[in-house]
């Protein structure tokens, strides 16, 4: 820990006295080619400058798929979040598990479903906020997309520049940079309806000022209220429950004493809370076709069962100093960043807990002894509260050098440490459970189909223990509980060190392009569980981790209107160490088929692609096909009964396919674009086992990976032209199609009809019934679906704009992911969509010019210069004048004198 401290003490003097900046001289020089115009009319984006090499390269001259999403895309498609803006980038996926709770994929590599109690997962898509890292696994940061310069998509591994996490890709968000000696900025209002549910509205502003010639600050501040489109029915009914906010800001300084120095400080805060979840119930424990009185007739579209409501909350602070210096021949840039998230996810978990209350006593005593039998049941209708906090505190620096000037050779070395502290702790308050924790550990360890992890040795049915309190110290394991059947910490300490460079030679029409990074990553996590649920566990398990990953590119551009490239790049995303299961709730059949597996391998992908980009006459049109080999691939399932989740290896799989980005302007004014990709994404493996053994959660080789539709396209068409002498107007509309997918590898089995010991469990809370439901859920394939959008606008030359929009136009019910409590017991639902929202956005932008002013109408040519004609003397004049006379002749000579006479 010293050399920890030691080191970031040093990069951190270092990134004082070495001036940083998150405007970097490269980012300096793209920001200004991507301001959005004032003119709506859709513009070609020939000029669209990105940094994702390190260096401003024109978008088009980036040698990989990239897509870059500017502020004039962004308020075109109103977006207001990632999810939004990727069904408009070919090969980008976000999969909805809740609010906060998106899982982003690119180009089909995707693990599944990562659920919020899997703290130690490591993410496929690196996502970064500028320089600084800001990726968690499940908790894809959702930042508000105001006032950014751009949304950057880095299709395929980026292993070399961005190291773990970017095994898919990479995600950049690049806000708006502060400018010396400008006085800009903008105000945003929205006011929303959604179709059913509430009114949604937001306020946000933007100001950039000069405090001096050296000094200048950009503050943004943001205020969202979501409207709620999910009605709950049961003890804690209500209407449009899943209502929430977003709140937050940026303020940043940029302080430039010399034109070679660039120092950039800045904060970043957000809040981001909803007070219920999008999920749609099609079966709950206590509401079902199995109960009686209103419940089992109340579910339908949008609706869902809760005894007690439920809430998320994502608080997130960054720090950040990013460091440039021009040295002439080289840059040498420092970023030093802090990140500080605390994240609450609080679910209704009384099905989930009334359903391992029942269990044993369904399979060991319903219909045997109903006495002993109903005995439970007052205690499978408790109020049961999950509670996941998730705390992280994460420490990184980056210095790098890289050349810089337009030279054949270009090149970037660096290095990079992080040091993150994570804490995961979870709690399940059920008030008066403990009074029911004797009778359940009793029928508990008479079950024997059933593990007996908390049963006394000898003592099967236990009828002699003491009577069980929950603060029992073999049960409780120290941590102090009551009415808490399961609870548990885990804190983690993970460090990562790496250093990276990557050059290329530009030879004649043809550039080669290589380059690594090293790493070596440490993670230290302690596990420690308790409570009747919990196996009791306290126990310390390391992970060590080191490897290179190398990228190599050949591309041709025989003009700056094409260019055609090859690659092929290597990925890697860090192992790590599985959560003990919770044994006292695991079936025999369950424990035998996942209890083996501990620990998974690291991750690796290596990506072989082709692409082609070409931009001229007001067409676009870029390309690529690739092939993704995949090995010890981590997939996510859940441990049927043992309410716990596992990460598999699987030794082999694959993700192929192409991708397109199109656009035109038939006519002046007019726009078309299409974005789509076609995917093939498959397991090359099986994996195999229990007792009797067999396939483990549909990793079947030939089913297709979780999460990934095998097509998805959007087509947009923009008309706009001039509405008065100082307005336009503009239309817009777009169809997105996405199709069919699964959450999890084992929802497309075939075997999905559930019964007996593999059985849903139901519990009637008007008559006390409880027992196993037959019940065949269908496919549990996600289907595919279809978006329609449009909006209107005028905007006038002063800045000012007022757009009407409808999102989701037929009130389509998209089916986003499954959610389920242990497996398909207790609960199964789908994460949906939102309806059909109707709204209204008026901004208003005001300082620097927006776009350059129309030139002058060119002088009328001159009048041609008259016929002359040329007279004898040689001079020029008009036709028709008369040349003047000539001048009269000089005088004759006077006559010599007479010779003088003679004398006489």
């Amino acid at each position: 820990m010293r050399t920890s401290a030691a080191l970031l003490i040093g990069t951190s003097v270092l990134a004082f006295a070495v001036p940083a900046a998150a405007q970097t001289t490269p980012e300096q020089q793209a920001q200004p080619a991507n301001q959005a115009a004032t003119q709506p009319v859709p513009q070609q984006e020939e000029a669209i400058i990105v940094t994702a090499t390190k260096r401003a390269t024109r978008v088009q001259e980036v040698p990989f798929s990239i897509n870059a999403q500017t502020q004039q895309d962004i308020q075109r498609a109103n977006a207001k979040s990632l999810e939004d803006l990727s069904r408009n980038v070919a090969g980008l996926a976000v999969q909805n598990l809740g609010p906060g709770q998106s899982q982003v994929s690119i180009r089909g590599v995707s693990a599944g479903q990562i659920v919020r109690d899997q703290p130690g997962v490591k993410e496929q898509v690196g996502v970064y906020l500028d320089e600084s890292v800001v990726s968690l696994s499940l908790f894809t940061p959702d930042f508000d997309l105001y006032d950014l310069n751009r949304v950057e998509t880095l299709r395929g591994p980026q292993g070399t520049l961005f190291g773990s996490g970017s095994v898919g890709g990479t995600i950049r968000y690049i806000t708006n940079q502060p400018k010396l000696n400008e006085v800009e900025g903008s105000v945003e209002g929205d006011v929303n309806v959604l179709k059913g549910g509430d009114v949604g509205w937001s306020t946000k502003a933007a100001l950039n000022v000069p405090l001096g010639n050296e000094l200048a600050a950009r503050a943004v501040g943001y205020l969202t209220h979501f409207g709620g489109f999910i009605d709950a029915v049961g003890p804690a009914a209500g209407k449009n429950i899943n209502d929430g906010h977003r709140a937050g800001g940026r303020l940043s300084f940029l302080y430039q004493p010399v034109e070679a120095v660039k120092i950039t400080p800045r904060v970043v805060y957000q809040v981001s809370e909803a007070n219920g979840f999008n999920r749609e119930e099609i079966y709950n424990f206590y509401d079902n076709q199995f109960t009686t009185g209103a419940a089992g007739t109340d579910l339908g579209e949008r609706k869902q069962y809760l005894k007690t409501r439920e809430k998320f909350r994502d608080r997130t602070l960054l720090g950040d100093l990013v460091t440039s210096i021009d040295l002439g021949p080289a840059e040498l840039t420092s970023v030093s960043s802090y990140l500080h998230r605390f994240i609450l996810v609080s679910r209704d978990a009384s099905a989930l807990t009334g359903s391992i209350v029942i269990d044993p006593f369904t399979f060991a005593f319903q219909g045997v002894d109903p006495a002993r039998s109903l005995a439970i049941a007052p205690f499978a209708n408790l109020t049961s509260n999950l509670r996941d906090t998730t705390k992280v505190n994460q420490l990184t620096q980056e210095l790098r050098l890289a050349s810089t000037g337009s030279g054949p050779f270009q090149w970037v070395v660096g290095g990079f440490y992080s040091h993150a502290k994570r804490f995961y702790h979870q709690r399940l308050p059920t008030p008066g459970f403990d009074a029911a924790g004797d009778l359940f550990l009793q029928e508990l360890c008479f079950d024997q189909s059933f593990a007996k992890a908390v049963c006394k040795v000898n003592d099967p049915i236990v009828a002699n223990r003491v009577p069980f309190v929950s603060t029992d110290a073999p049960i409780d394991n120290g941590f102090g509980l009551v009415d808490n059947p399961y609870h548990a910490d885990l804190p983690y300490v993970d460090t990562q060190k790496a250093l990276f460079g990557e050059a290329s030679y530009k030879f004649g029409q043809f550039k080669a392009t290589a380059g690594g990074r090293y790493y070596k990553f440490h993670e230290r996590r302690r596990f420690h569980s308790g409570g009747i649920f919990s196996n009791g566990d306290d126990r310390t398990d390391r992970t060590n981790s080191d490897g290179f990953s190398p990228r190599g590119i050949l591309s041709w551009e025989p003009n700056r209107s094409l260019s055609v490239n090859v690659q092929a790049a290597k990925g890697f995303r860090l192992g790590g160490v599985n959560d003990p299961l919770n044994v006292p709730l695991c079936t025999g059949a369950d424990l035998a088929t996942f209890g083996s597996f501990q620990t998974y391998k690291d991750e690796t992908l290596w990506n072989y692609e082709a692409g082609f980009k070409y931009s001229r006459h007001g067409v676009t049109f870029n390309a690529a096909a690739f092939y993704n080999r995949i090995r010890d691939l981590q997939v996510t399932l859940d441990a049927g009964s043992c309410s716990s989740r596992i990460v598999f290896n699987v030794p082999k799989a694959h993700s192929k396919g192409v991708e397109a980005e199109f656009d035109i302007r038939p006519l002046p004014g007019f726009d078309l674009s299409f974005a789509g990709s076609l995917l093939d994404s498959k397991f090359d493996s099986t994996v195999i086992g229990g007792n009797p053994p067999g396939v483990i959660g549909g990793i079947r080789e030939g089913n297709r990976l979780p999460t990934v539709p095998k097509y998805q396209f959007a087509a947009t068409a923009t008309y706009g032209s001039r509405f008065s002498t100082n307005s336009d107007w503009y239309v817009n509309a777009s169809v997105q199609r996405v199709g069919n997918r699964f959450t999890q590898p084992g929802d497309q089995e075939d075997n999905l009809l559930l019964a007996g010991t593999n059985g849903a469990l139901f519990f009637d809370p008007n008559t006390g019934a409880f027992g196993t439901a037959t019940i065949d859920y269908g496919r549990l394939r996600l289907p595919a679906y279809t978006l329609v959008n449009a909006s209107a606008g005028v905007k006038w030359d002063s800045g000012l704009e007022v757009v009407a929009y409808v999102k989701n136009i037929f009130d389509k019910d998209p089916k986003l992911s499954l959610d389920r409590e242990r497996g398909l017991r207790a609960r199964v639902g789908y994460n949906i969509g939102q309806p059909r929202t109707i709204g209204l956005t008026v901004r208003q932008s005001f300082g620097a010019p927006r776009v350059a002013p129309p030139p002058p109408p060119p002088p009328p040519p001159p009048p041609p210069p008259p016929a002359t004609q040329t007279c004898p003397d040689g001079s020029v004049i008009a036709v028709g004048a008369a040349c003047p006379a000539p001048p009269p002749p000089p005088p004759p000579p006077p006559p010599p004198p007479a010779a003088p006479e003679r004398g006489n």
